[in-house]
């Protein structure tokens, strides 16, 4: 295989320092930037102009409302908590990186994530805490083999003295947002501002006594604490959404451990089979589980034999040996422990 590479040129630091790693290493790197409608495409220029390389832009508008935006939105609407970036990865982002790398003849194609590819060519976690491999697990496992992952090996701290040692024009600039087209963060004002959102409801304990007024489904999440604004003489949790009633149920917290998490769509980068001992990961954190695999029709089930807390419909279970990242589903539902 050639050492020729499309690197996604973000116009951020990491991807920056990336282009630079890879020419250290002899790699012949293409910058290749993706339009998504908010801007960026002259840092993304000044960084490839500064190093000489080849520049070339896509614009993936387009696929990124059919495939993420539209789904985020829908999820929400359907009282599950979406994990967008995870989504994007393998039908947007990557898909789009690839088409530029078959168009020009290279081989391989790189990012600035923190993550690994191992001697084996398997997705394994980033060498340090801001670890990117969980919301890569979604990626086939056909472009695994073709990844390239410049910085997985550095801390952030790291990275942003190479910038400064190489003299990137984009040495100082401030990391971007997780949801790249909700750049401000508010991801419910973005919901409320793109169509049809969820009215007020109420709060209701689990016996459906009514404990207030909350704001509209969307703007909740199972395990939520902050944000509730409802006096009680304990505090109060975010134990259940139900779309079909418009209401959001709270507890005490004693509620949200669970023992059995199920899930669809699999996406196997390993050989898994029943009875399979693994390590689970069920929300981008740094806390996981040992876990037993048990395939289903559908996807899977894990018995978890250390109890969960808050396993969340809409979010990615990531599974591992290891730092090996073996493959991945999506949550669709948990058991709860039943308190005491």
């Amino acid at each position: 295989m050639n050492k020729k590479v499309v690197l996604g040129l973000s116009g951020g630091v990491d991807s920056a320092v990336a282009a630079c790693v890879l020419l250290d290493q002899g790699w012949e790197v293409h910058g290749h930037w993706l339009d998504i409608g908010l801007g960026g495409r002259e840092d993304a220029e000044a960084v490839a102009a500064r190093l000489n390389i080849p520049f070339s832009a896509g614009d993936i508008r387009q696929e990124l409302e059919e495939q993420v935006m539209g789904p985020f939105q829908r999820d929400y609407l359907e009282g599950r908590t979406p994990l967008p970036c995870a989504r994007c990865n393998p039908t947007v982002k990557f898909p789009a990186l690839f088409r530029c790398a078959d168009a020009i003849g290279a081989d391989f194609v790189a990012t600035g994530h923190y993550a690994q590819i191992d001697g084996e060519a398997r997705l394994t976690r980033g060498a340090h805490r801001n670890d990117q491999a969980y919301m890569l697990a979604r990626l086939p496992k056909e472009m695994i083999g073709r990844l390239v992952f410049p910085i997985g090996g550095l801390e952030k701290t790291q990275v942003r003295e190479l910038a400064h040692q190489y003299g990137i024009p984009v040495a100082d600039k401030p990391d971007s947002m997780e949801i790249c087209f909700i750049p401000d963060g508010d991801y419910a004002a973005w919901l409320d501002a793109h169509g049809t959102t969820p009215p007020p409801g109420n709060f209701v304990d689990r016996t459906g006594k009514v404990l207030g007024r909350h704001k509209g489904i969307h703007h909740y999440t199972i395990g939520q604490r902050r944000g509730l604004s409802i006096p009680a003489g304990h505090r109060l949790f975010v134990s259940e959404i139900r779309p079909q009633d418009n209401t959001v149920i709270l507890s005490d917290g004693s509620d949200l451990m669970a023992d059995r998490v199920w899930g669809e769509d699999l996406n196997l980068l390993a050989h898994l089979v029943e009875g399979d001992e693994i390590t689970v990961r069920l929300r981008h954190s740094k806390q996981e589980h040992p876990a037993i695999f048990h395939p289903t029709q559908d996807g899977a089930m894990l018995e978890l034999l250390e109890p969960a807390r808050a396993p969340t419909p809409g979010q990615l279970a990531v599974f591992y040996q290891g730092d090996i990242v073996l493959g991945s589903m999506w949550i669709t539902a948990a058991r709860r422990i039943q308190p005491e």
